[in-house]
């Protein structure tokens, strides 16, 4: 399978950035996409709400079903999972991207930003994917994603920020668990992380501004990597940590540049990318030392 026409897609956090963009991707082969966010009402520093997003999805070439969701929200998470099955007849891919960052040391994190962090990112993740489940098992090739990292417990990766770390884990730990408790149903989970910074209204405002921007790559690059993902066998391809563009490049990618949002600019490292994780050729020399949050 190559293309995702007559898909419908379950995307949390979808009115803007990484989300909005896997949900382009699949809108320009003819995809059905569920929009399910806060956004309603525009934001005076972040851009773009479900509505905005849905004239692009349309734009793009698909179907679009915006939905005022939290996904701290049990019975909101379930209405709008239901309302997209009966719109669409099925749900055949989610997509957790919904989190909530706070690079806080412990003394410094108050207990509604942790409580915050871990209800988006670890419980939202659980919730979603629960939710989508039942739908899913119907589905000829069900897929559910995770935007979250390799499980790899190195003390580097907890020291600066414990409880943002603890909650992003959170949702890899769904995607260990519930890979071996699905299996059979052939339902595959996986988790895609970013080897650098993307360009996304999150790097602009709470990693480091303009400048940040500019060592980034687009969101394409996470939106080409997910459909490749979501056009496997999912009962061969499960359980899977991925970062972007190796990932990328085991399926035949060599052109990263076209990701870069400068090429002049030497690209940010993000975080939660295991030492042993090697770059496609020539991907090393453009990245600059250290990490973020580092």
């Amino acid at each position: 399978m190559t293309s995702l026409k007559g898909k419908t897609l379950f995307i949390t956090g979808a009115s803007r950035g990484i989300g909005l963009a896997i949900g382009l991707r699949a809108a320009k082969d003819g995809a059905n996409i569920a929009i399910a966010a806060k956004s309603a009402e525009p934001h005076k520093h972040l851009p773009g709400t479900i509505y905005t997003a849905a004239e692009e999805i349309e734009a793009a070439g698909g179907k679009a079903l915006p939905l005022i969701v939290d996904v701290r929200d049990e019975h909101g998470v379930i209405e709008a999972v239901e309302k997209t099955a009966q719109t669409f007849g099925g749900i055949d891919i989610c997509i957790n991207n919904a989190s909530a960052i706070s690079l806080t040391g412990t003394e410094a994190t108050e207990m509604k930003r942790y409580d915050l962090m871990h209800q988006i990112n670890g419980r939202g993740t659980f919730l979603t994917s629960k939710s989508c489940i039942p739908h899913l098992k119907k589905s000829e090739n069900p897929h559910v994603l995770m935007l979250s990292p390799p499980l790899d417990m190195s003390p580097k990766w907890f020291g600066g920020h414990v409880a943002y770390s603890m909650a992003k884990f959170n949702m890899s730990m769904c995607v260990l668990g519930m890979a071996e408790e699905f299996r059979n149903d052939g339902i595959a989970f996986n988790a895609l992380w970013p080897r650098t910074a993307i360009a996304t209204a999150a790097v602009k405002f709470a990693l480091g501004g303009e400048a940040m921007m500019q060592a980034s790559r687009s969101v394409d690059i996470i939106a080409d990597a997910a459909h490749m993902i979501f056009t496997k066998p999912a009962r061969q391809f499960t359980g899977n940590f991925l970062i972007d563009d190796s990932f990328l490049h085991q399926n035949g990618v060599s052109d990263f540049e076209k990701y870069r949002v400068d090429p002049s600019k030497k690209l940010a490292p993000d975080f939660f990318v295991p030492d042993n994780s090697v770059p496609p050729p020539g991907v090393a020399e453009t990245l600059m030392p250290g990490m973020l949050g580092g």
